[in-house]
């Protein structure tokens, strides 16, 4: 009631200045007053009309029924599986198969292994795609919005089949999952729904003088079919990163998965496609291809019309080399060596808690993941003794037996022998080792493991300063001021991220403008990728071009140049001294048309028009 009172008094309230307004031009009016039962109507249409026009933010909206079979591994308790007595991907006895086993415990995944696919079943993968875009490429905007909203509702419903089944596959714990499977996943299809459409939109640009009478755009048009080559340190968001802005530029996909990951592909997949036809899409617009290099070389080779590939130098530099036989773009993402230089008045206690999380997420198994602490002479110390037990109380084991810091070595103990390796060379040369530093033997887990490793007084010419480590390893280095630091920062090859920590922003700043790397975060770690709208990528040899972002999306297409008439029936001619045959003006008038439009001083551009009028 004293709602309906307070809506019937602010109405009549509004009615009064109306009618004074009204009777300011001589038109004198006198509208009833509303009473209560009036106010109560108008708070019901504007209920009503906010529900009608937020019912998807309140309500939620309706989303198709799916038909995905999550795998019986996706829970936790499962320990069915036979232990594999060879934990290693490829079986002599089947040599074109991948053997499908826990990271951690080694027990069979699914059938035990999946096929590698032949290059004659990749071009069919390829041709299956291209098919398949034809009729997806005629999609509105608004349609490929409602699959990625569908996606994102089953994620958001699921988020603990995928992270278990990532942890299965890869080793990872259930955190990592959460935050580098789940959360930059949902964030990435949050931002397309948003902006995607925006940043594909027809753009026009300016036509300079002489084109006054065009008009210039810039279409973006989808490529066709793209291909990505992933790697396996998360599975899930590396293969719907790549499909969410392939699909919403009007692209087909075809993805090779890495061989480390293969099994958790299938469910995966699975949920794209079950969203696809559920809502009367063609499910063939996304391929997953299963295999080892000879799979990927032939989907370099398979006349995709660009390709996407993550992973080593080496292995970027064979990439490119195939590539180049049909001239196929690709965008190569090829790791890095990030440092993050730590100022000596930075933010101490968060600087500690982002080096430990910017370390040893994912077990250390992150491209962007902080892999040199550059660390001013004045807090070093204090840096050390503070870090140091930290380190050593990281806990480790299998994640689904528990919640432990950090899990398993996605490749297994052949890794985690190379990274001691590492560690071990690098005390040799000089540096300290105060936490870990070998090889981990689990009890009750078989998978290769290595020790949350912290080193100290590491320097440049290291071993384990240059190479990209991909493990759980702290390294720190001392710098005397920010050049020493820059210096040091700058003394690899990589280029990918970085990060710089003061409190003096103008410092933070100058520092981060010197950093070379495709990406800077100043005061954190790695919020460039959660920050959807920047492109992904480095310099160096870290790679080139860009996903993610503007810049990504409109990487998924043909950006075409158009010009057309402005006014109906201006044209542009050719004027007769540069018809054809040319004539003895010709030049003369090129001259004056240049000096009209683009020579210093008025005098001179009154004279080129007054000739330019004679011939």
């Amino acid at each position: 009631s004293s709602m309906a009172s307070w809506a019937a008094s602010l109405v009549n309230f509004a009615v009064g200045k109306l009618e004074c307004v009204i009777g300011c031009f001589g038109l004198p009016i006198d509208l009833p007053e509303l009473d209560e039962q009036g106010g109560l109507f108008v708070v019901t249409a504007i209920i009503g009309l906010v529900i009608a026009r937020y019912r998807h933010t309140i309500f939620g909206r309706k989303q198709p029924a799916l038909a995905v079979t999550v795998p019986e591994e996706a829970d936790p308790a499962w320990n069915k599986g036979e232990v594999v007595s060879n934990p290693t991907l490829k079986d002599a006895g089947a040599p074109d198969r991948i053997q499908t086993f826990d990271k951690c415990t080694h027990r069979v995944l699914g059938s035990g292994s999946v096929k590698a696919y032949t290059k004659a079943e990749v071009d069919a993968a390829v041709t299956t795609a291209r098919q398949a875009q034809k009729f997806w490429v005629k999609t509105s905007f608004e349609q490929r919005r409602e699959v990625l909203r569908a996606l994102q509702d089953y994620i958001t419903r699921h988020q603990r089949e995928i992270c278990t089944v990532a942890s299965r596959d890869t080793g990872k714990t259930m955190v990592d999952g959460g935050f580098g499977e789940v959360l930059v996943t949902c964030e990435k299809i949050s931002w397309t729904l948003q902006y995607g459409e925006q940043a594909l939109a027809t753009e026009y640009r300016s036509t300079g003088m002489l084109m006054l009478h065009k008009t210039a755009r810039v279409e973006f048009v989808p490529l066709g079919v793209l291909g990505a080559i992933i790697p396996w340190n998360y599975p899930f968001h590396n293969m719907f990163g790549q499909i969410i802005s392939a699909i919403f530029a009007g692209n087909a996909i075809v993805i090779k998965v890495s061989e480390y990951a293969s099994w958790s592909a299938v469910y995966y997949s699975n949920i794209v496609k079950a969203v696809l036809q559920a809502l009367g899409h063609g499910p063939n617009i996304v391929q997953i291809v299963t295999g080892y290099g000879a799979t990927g070389d032939a989907l370099v080779r398979s006349g995709v019309d660009k390709l996407t590939f993550i992973g080593s130098p080496e292995v970027g530099k064979i990439v490119m080399r195939s590539a180049a036989d049909n001239l196929t773009p690709v965008v190569l993402e090829l790791g890095g060596k990030d440092a993050a230089i730590i100022c000596d008045d930075c933010d101490f206690n968060q600087v500690c808690n982002l080096a430990l999380r910017g370390t040893f997420q994912n077990c250390g198994q992150n491209c962007i993941g902080l892999e040199r602490m550059v660390i001013h002479a004045g807090i070093y110390d204090r840096f050390v003794e503070t870090l140091a037990p930290k380190v050593n109380a990281l806990t480790q084991g299998c994640p689904l037996d528990g919640d432990v810091d950090c899990g398993a070595m996605t490749m297994g103990i052949a890794a985690a022998e190379n990274i001691q390796r590492l560690v071990e060379k690098a005390v040799q040369q000089g540096a300290r080792c105060l936490a870990g530093g070998r090889v981990n033997r689990v009890e009750g887990s078989p998978g290769g493991y290595m020790l949350p490793t912290l080193l100290v007084d590491v320097t440049p010419e290291m071993d384990i300063a240059r190479n990209e480590v991909f493990g759980p390893v702290m390294v720190m280095m001392k710098a005397q001021d920010d050049d020493d630091a820059l210096r040091i920062a700058n003394s690899v090859e990589y280029g990918l991220g970085s990060s710089v920590f003061s409190k003096d922003y103008a410092r933070a700043e100058r520092i981060a403008s010197r950093m070379v790397t495709g990406m800077c975060n100043v005061n954190d770690y790695g919020v460039n990728y959660l920050c959807q709208s920047l492109p992904f990528g480095g310099v160096n040899i870290s790679g080139f071009d860009r996903f993610a972002g503007v810049e990504g999306l409109r990487g998924c297409c043909l950006t075409r140049s158009i010009t057309s008439d402005k006014y109906p029936g201006v044209r542009t001619n050719i004027p007769p001294p540069l018809q054809y045959p040319v004539k003895e003006a010709g030049f003369q008038f090129c001259e004056s048309l240049i000096n009209l439009f683009y020579a210093e001083g008025l005098w001179t551009k009154a004279k080129a028009a007054a000739r330019l009028a004679t011939l």
